[in-house]
């Protein structure tokens, strides 16, 4: 039984990434083949405008990705790792309010290993266990505040880069309003973000079991009801840590603007018009939606958000353009998941990751 639902749980992620990459391919390399054919197009039959839209998109995507600028290409996947090393910068501020201290360079080779199990792999085995469970045995002990680092390490990543989108929408307001491609996107960031903001505070900072002591009583009743205590009450250390707010902010912040550099340049390099203004709001929308546990590492959800965003007319990217940038932006991020691999093949040995990655579930606490 729990074989059938890990593979439900893998398999309808997997169908609607398909359904979606699907879509937006069939929809672009139809519009190829039409421009291509000319007046001709509506004569053919619907198999037959198939076979000419998969005969001549693919190879016409194919061009204009590889007529991105070398250097803007380069300079691209410069700004992939400097996200990544923020992020353990960021991570590594998360696991010292905890008490658990891990070395610069064995942060960075298990992040490194994290990036490619979350690219890589769609089992239930993923790079946020691979982290918890390492920074955990690291220390020897502190299984539950390992794991809370992760968590708390996400959530404000999520909740910096959702705020830093709210803050861009205000510049571009007239545009978001203008076009519902775009308004609907920015309601939703705005929906996460309130909901994201509340998460914080409750694990911050709510002493809800103070004012209602029932409340916490309640809380032992449910299933690993103590390990949910203890959660919480590691939670409350983020709140109390002078400082640490400000800091673990500044470094998402800093991960958004390298994002929307990483897209910039991109477009620079593929000779694609696109206001600074309009990738400093267009930029974190997509990669917060694209976040969200849809699909194996957000494909189909962002490939279609890039299309349908910058093909509003004060933008006007042609879709082809849209989807190539899309493409190599994820292929940046492949690109340091491959080399979190070959972390991986040295590391798992002498650091005993083999282990990490055969076990289900971090362990209890001794």
């Amino acid at each position: 039984m729990k074989g059938l639902k890990a593979a439900w749980r893998v398999g309808w992620r997997v169908a609607l990434c398909a359904l979606l990459l699907a879509w937006i391919f069939q929809s672009i390399f139809l519009s190829a083949g039409k421009a291509s054919v000319g007046a001709d197009w509506d004569q053919l039959g619907r198999l037959e405008q198939w076979r000419k839209a998969w005969t001549i998109g693919p190879h016409e995507l194919w061009e204009k990705i590889s007529q991105v600028a070398p250097l803007a290409l380069a300079a691209s996947l410069v700004c992939v790792f400097l996200t990544i090393i923020l992020n353990v910068a960021r991570w590594r501020l998360v696991l010292e309010v905890q008490g658990l201290q891990l070395s610069w360079g064995r942060a960075t080779g298990i992040t490194f290993v994290a990036q490619f199990f979350n690219a890589f792999l769609l089992g239930s085995t993923g790079g946020d266990v691979i982290k918890a469970f390492y920074a955990a045995r690291e220390t020897h002990h502190k299984k539950t505040e390992a794991v809370v680092t992760v968590f708390v390490d996400r959530l404000l990543g999520l909740w910096a880069m959702l705020l830093f989108a709210a803050l861009m929408m205000i510049p571009n307001a007239g545009l978001l309003r203008r076009h519902r491609q775009l308004g609907l996107p920015a309601l939703f960031i705005l929906a996460m973000l309130a909901g994201a903001s509340v998460v914080l505070g409750v694990a911050f900072w709510s002493g809800l079991s103070r004012r209602f002591p029932r409340a916490r009583h309640g809380l032992r009743r449910f299933p690993k009801g103590e390990l949910l205590e203890r959660s919480l009450d590691s939670c409350r250390h983020f709140g109390k840590s002078k400082g640490f707010l400000a800091k673990a902010i500044a470094l998402s912040l800093l991960v958004n603007a390298t994002c929307v550099l990483q897209m910039t340049l991109l477009s620079a390099g593929m000779n694609a018009s696109v206001s600074s203004s309009a990738w400093l709001v267009i930029v974190p929308m997509i990669f917060c939606i694209s976040a969200l546990p849809i699909t194996p590492s957000g494909l189909g959800v962002r490939e279609n958000l890039f299309v349908l965003m910058l093909a509003v007319p004060e933008i006007g990217v042609p879709k082809t353009t849209a989807l190539s940038l899309s493409l190599l932006a994820y292929a940046g991020s492949l690109f340091w998941s491959l080399a979190g691999g070959i972390v991986y093949l040295g590391l798992k040995k002498k650091q005993h990751l083999d282990e990490v990655t055969h076990t289900e579930n971090v362990p209890a606490e001794e």
